[in-house]
């Protein structure tokens, strides 16, 4: 079993920054790879990054790259989401999961296989 909970959620304006954290507890955080989804009002849950175990690989979704990297640090078992230059289309849900498996970029962006899950961030961009 592993717990997540996700932080560093709130306000901001356009072109501002957040860092989201995602603080692991339970099983051996350096075993899983991370990832984070986000989820808009009447959307769909997607994928907008993930990194490996080591933090050697790192994906992001092509409408946030160049402006969020993820990142981690397992000595104190926290994933984070640094977002830069936000927009309004950036509002949503932001949820960190972990995944025991690390394979490839399709396969790491597909939310089935995330086996466990935070309870979630807000993260709302005014324009």
């Amino acid at each position: 079993q592993v717990q997540l909970v996700e932080s560093g959620g709130g306000l901001v304006q356009a072109g501002g920054s957040l860092r989201l954290s995602c603080a692991a507890s339970g099983r051996t955080f350096n075993n899983y790879a991370m990832g984070w989804f986000r989820q808009a009002p009447g959307k769909e849950r997607e994928f907008v990054a993930a990194i490996s175990r080591s933090g050697g690989t790192t994906y992001h979704a092509d409408s946030v790259k160049g402006r969020f990297t993820i990142s981690r640090d397992n000595a104190v078992n926290t994933a984070y989401l640094q977002m830069n230059s936000v927009r309004p289309e950036d509002t949503a849900l932001y949820y960190c999961a972990t995944t025991n498996a690390w394979i490839s970029r399709s396969w790491n962006s597909d939310q089935y296989k995330y086996e466990y899950w935070g309870q979630g961030t807000q993260v709302t961009v005014s324009s």
